[in-house]
C-alpha cells in the first residue's frame, strides 16, 4: 500500500475536500471567484489518480484507485454541470434566446405528455434544472413531477452511494456536455444508474439512454431532451447466463 500512502501525501486531503465541499448536493449555485479554482483541483486530482494507476499492477490497489477516480469525476461533474450546465453560450445570451423557449415547448409539449417512452426535458444553462417529466418517466424512476421540476438533474437523480464505481452522474453529464456542443442527439451507451425506491433506498437499474437537443427556429439550443429505457431486465439476465 505504499503507493496508495505517497497518492494520499501528494494529493492533499485539503484538495479533495475543496472538490468534493462544491460538488455538494445543493439548489444554490453560486459561480464565484473560487469555483474555477475548485473545478482546476478537481482536474488535477484526475489526472493524479490516472497516473498512479497506470504505474500500479497492484489489484487491489487499482481497484481502490479506480473508486477514488469514479468519485472525483463525479464530483468534477457536479462542479461544471453548476457552473455551465451543457450550453456552450454564456449565461446573458442565453436569457436573451430562451424568450421563446414556451412557444418552442407548445410545439411538442402534447407529445412528450402522452408518450408511453420515459422523457425528461432539462434546461441546458447552468444548473442543468429540470423543466418537466412525462408520467413514464416518473414512474420508471420512482420521482413526482411535481416534486422535482425546477430542480436540479444530480440533484434528483444521484449516484448510488453504495456502489463505489457508480460513473451515472459523469457519464450523464459528459454526454448532455457533448449534445449542447455539438447540437447532434448523442446515444449513450448502456448506462449502469441506480434510482431511489420507494422507501428510498438504492435499486440497481441499467438503463439505454439518449439525449437529445431541441432547438428554436434560428438553431439555437432551448431544451435538452433526456429519453431512457429500462434494459435491466436485460442485462441482469445476460450477466446470469454468463455466470
Amino acid at each position: 500500500m505504499d503507493a496508495f500512502e505517497r497518492s494520499d501525501t501528494h494529493t492533499s486531503r485539503r484538495s479533495r475536500n475543496m472538490c468534493s465541499e462544491i460538488a455538494r448536493p445543493t439548489e444554490r449555485i453560486d459561480a464565484g471567484p473560487d469555483h474555477p479554482v475548485i473545478k482546476f483541483v478537481c482536474e488535477q486530482i484526475i489526472a493524479h489518480y490516472q497516473k498512479l494507476m497506470s504505474e500500479t499492477a497492484d489489484v487491489d490497489l487499482q481497484r481502490s484507485l479506480q473508486s477514488l477516480l469514479s468519485s472525483a469525476k463525479r464530483e468534477l461533474a457536479i462542479v461544471e454541470a453548476r457552473l455551465s450546465g451543457a450550453d456552450v453560450l454564456p449565461t446573458a445570451e442565453r436569457r436573451r434566446r430562451l424568450s421563446d423557449a414556451k412557444a418552442v415547448r407548445q410545439e411538442f409539449q402534447s407529445e412528450f405528455d402522452n408518450s408511453r417512452h420515459p422523457y425528461m426535458l432539462l434546461d441546458p444553462g447552468p444548473g442543468l434544472h429540470i423543466v418537466d417529466i412525462n408520467d413514464a418517466y416518473a414512474e420508471a424512476t420512482f420521482i413526482n413531477r411535481a416534486d422535482v421540476v425546477g430542480k436540479s438533474l444530480f440533484v434528483i437523480l444521484p449516484d448510488n452511494p453504495d456502489h463505489p464505481l457508480a460513473d451515472g452522474v459523469s457519464n450523464l453529464y459528459t454526454s448532455l456536455r457533448t449534445v449542447g456542443q455539438t447540437g447532434q442527439p448523442h446515444a449513450m451507451a448502456i448506462q449502469r444508474y441506480d434510482i431511489r425506491g420507494p422507501a428510498s433506498e438504492f435499486i440497481e437499474r441499467h438503463w439505454q439512454p439518449i439525449n437529445t437537443p431541441i432547438h428554436d427556429e434560428e438553431g439555437h439550443l432551448i431544451f435538452l431532451l433526456h429519453h431512457v429505457e429500462d434494459v435491466t431486465v436485460q442485462v441482469l439476465s445476460s450477466s446470469s447466463q454468463r455466470g
